[in-house]
């Protein structure tokens, strides 16, 4: 597999949006345990209201295409703009997000972001994090925002990785979602001298472990997801916090992608 002749652009088809879709499915339900609906099982694919709203960024290898768009990594953006007009973010299931809708500035959320089990190198990954930097310049995007997962159902189980978050990336109270009320689960259950914090960075997944990288936050309490077999925290991320160093070696793009 190379990446030299990877192509990283937005969905303009139904047939882009579908091979994203079928992306998401192997990745999330074949592959993580999410439990699909009998439609998304007999379809194949990962789909929600959401989409036909959102954005989806693609990184699609053309040699393998054959006619269809052979998709190995997708982003699914969402900006304020668009949002607001229509039924809101996803990320409201789960999180009281009023103090990033507050925002006076255009904010994204991303959402189903995953790569094709083969195509899970670095390579790729500053590939769709290209993508992504150019989609936040081309709409001058100043907050991006959302769902990051921690696998599987019981917080217990991830108490270290949650109290870690809460302990030392809480966001400003200014920036702060809260997860909602019914939802809410506790992450600072284990104090900070309890914490090895080399060692919970170390096994935090790499996405999370990328948006800490680039200065990013999480917000007040966890939301176990039962359909996607994850323990969810919201993550914040200020553009204007991404360092020239981490800009240029994960987000550098040559060209926009909207015209």
């Amino acid at each position: 597999m190379s990446t030299t002749k990877l192509q990283v652009r937005l969905a303009e088809t139904p047939l882009d949006l579908e091979a994203a879709q079928a992306l998401r499915y192997r990745v999330f339900y074949e592959e993580m345990g999410a439990i699909p609906t009998a439609e998304m099982r007999l379809r194949q694919r990962d789909f929600d209201s959401f989409d036909d709203l959102c954005d989806h960024l693609l990184v699609i290898d053309p040699e393998r295409s054959n006619g269809h768009p052979h998709v190995v990594g997708t982003y699914r953006l969402l900006r304020k703009s668009v949002a607001m007009r229509a039924q809101g973010f996803y990320t409201q299931q789960e999180f009281d997000i009023g103090p990033l809708v507050d925002q006076p500035s255009e904010i994204v959320e991303l959402g189903r972001s995953c790569v094709d089990r083969d195509y899970r190198t670095r390579a790729v990954m500053q590939i769709l994090w290209g993508g992504l930097a150019a989609y936040i310049d081309d709409f001058d995007i100043a907050l991006m925002f959302g769902c990051a997962s921690l696998p599987g159902t019981e917080p217990l189980a991830v108490r270290s990785a949650l109290s870690y978050l809460h302990h030392f990336h809480l966001a400003p109270e200014t920036l702060r979602p809260r997860a909602l009320d019914e939802r809410y689960v506790a992450m600072g259950v284990l104090p900070p001298a309890d914490l090895d914090r080399s060692a919970v960075l170390s096994e935090l997944p790499p996405l999370m472990k990328g948006y800490l990288r680039v200065g990013g936050f999480v917000g007040d309490g966890a939301v176990v997801d039962l359909q996607f077999n994850t323990t969810d925290v919201c993550i914040i991320v200020k553009t204007d916090s991404i360092s020239a160093k981490y800009r240029r070696h994960y987000m550098d793009s040559p060209k926009p992608l909207v015209v």
